[in-house]
């Protein structure tokens, strides 16, 4: 599989190549985030990892840009840390978020669970209610007969609750259930998602994603 590493400290950019290369990974170095963008789609990586502060085109501006155009995986990687910074990592597209410094062998796991949510299934996982069809073999969410993006976290979280109608879930839950057990971002990573899922899945008479005040949230099917 093939993974493109955007970061303009060259020293980080050969570290986690050379980590990424020992599993087998193929790697595409890229050092200018204006210049990665141009050369995504030939590229077309499976997954990106990816720096926040980059010449030519920030990090936030390129996940956005990739983000209107495709589904590709995004774990950032960045000295950013604080609380404010991880939530608009993750409003900006991405799926997973790591801070600077880290340990190779931890990003290297991240991207193997991140890559393992797309292996291919060997029979559809698809739930659906009337006006709604979310596919989590093919990543596809059709509402009202139209294709709608979501970031493959928003699908699978959505997968999961309307797998689970009327059932409620804790933040913790979720996180552990659709982030696994090894993900280490706090609980209002749940609350980004679903706030990314309402802007773009409606509540309609027969479904609706539901807060359940003081608790979490859970997938409404109405009689």
């Amino acid at each position: 599989m093939r993974i493109m590493v955007v970061d303009d400290d060259k020293n980080i950019l050969e570290l986690v190549s050379i980590y990424l290369e020992k599993e087998g990974f193929e790697i595409i170095k890229e050092v200018d985030g204006a210049e990665a963008l141009r050369d995504f789609k030939a590229a077309a990586p499976d997954l990106i990892v990816l720096d926040l502060m980059l010449p030519g085109l920030d990090g936030m501006s390129f996940c956005r840009e990739v983000r209107s155009i495709s589904d590709v995986p995004i774990i950032m990687l960045t000295a950013k840390g604080e609380t404010f910074d991880k939530i608009t990592g993750l409003e900006s597209g991405a799926d997973d978020y790591i801070v600077k410094p880290f340990e190779p062998k931890e990003l290297v796991a991240r991207v193997k669970a991140v890559l393992r949510r797309y292996e291919p299934k060997d029979s559809e996982e698809v739930v659906s209610y009337p006006g709604i069809m979310v596919n989590k073999t093919q990543y596809r969410l059709l509402v009202d007969g139209e294709e709608v993006k979501v970031a493959p976290k928003e699908l699978e979280l959505l997968y999961f609750l309307a797998t689970h109608p009327n059932q409620v879930f804790t933040r913790e839950q979720l996180l552990d259930t659709v982030w696994g057990y090894g993900f280490y971002g706090d609980s209002r990573t749940v609350d980004v998602h679903v706030k990314r899922l309402r802007e773009k899945i409606p509540d309609t008479k027969v479904y609706a994603l539901k807060t359940v005040w003081g608790v979490g949230y859970k997938f409404e099917v109405k009689p």
